[in-house]
């Protein structure tokens, strides 16, 4: 598997994110509904990964920077043909490694509470992610569950 920064250009990711987008909003209330768009993704302070093997889009996960030392992890998705084959696990250890690298110590996540997000929530506290307060501009929402992690102390390893 290849996971790379992406430009959000090609038709496939823009498919994945529509799909991403259908089943927020078939899941959550609308007002719960926190993904962003291709042109909010697009923004500076945002860099968008894509999972591929060969000519195949995987997977996807943003990082939105929010201070000099915080991200916001965004757009996590993995492809319906795909999923429970360790996609998601791979690409969300290349991102917290990245954002590691990048000086970055402390990384926030919102997700859903509904059962659609089980599988989300667990594999966030495989990685040591643990729940916390609403951050940054959410309000609290009994659709929203949030999850914290502190890269300072976190081994990100090669093989997780």
């Amino acid at each position: 598997m290849q996971i790379k920064i992406d430009d959000l250009q090609g038709d496939a990711i823009k498919a994945l994110l529509k799909e991403h987008h259908t089943d927020m909003y078939a899941t959550s209330p609308k007002e719960s509904v926190h993904t962003l768009g291709i042109d909010h993704l697009k923004s500076a302070d945002i860099t968008f990964f894509t999972a591929w093997e060969a000519d195949q889009l995987l997977g996807c996960l943003a990082i939105k920077a929010h201070s000099e030392d915080q991200v916001e992890l965004k757009s996590m998705r993995t492809s319906k043909v795909v999923r429970n084959k360790g996609v998601a696990s791979q690409l969300l250890h290349h991102v917290l490694r990245f954002a590691k690298e990048k000086g970055f110590r402390h990384v926030h996540l919102e997700t859903g509470t509904q059962d659609y997000f089980s599988a989300a929530r667990q594999l966030y506290k495989k990685f040591q992610f643990t729940d916390c307060p609403p951050f940054g501009d959410y309000q609290p929402d009994p659709n929203s569950h949030f999850m914290y992690l502190d890269l300072q102390h976190f081994p990100v390893r090669e093989n997780q």
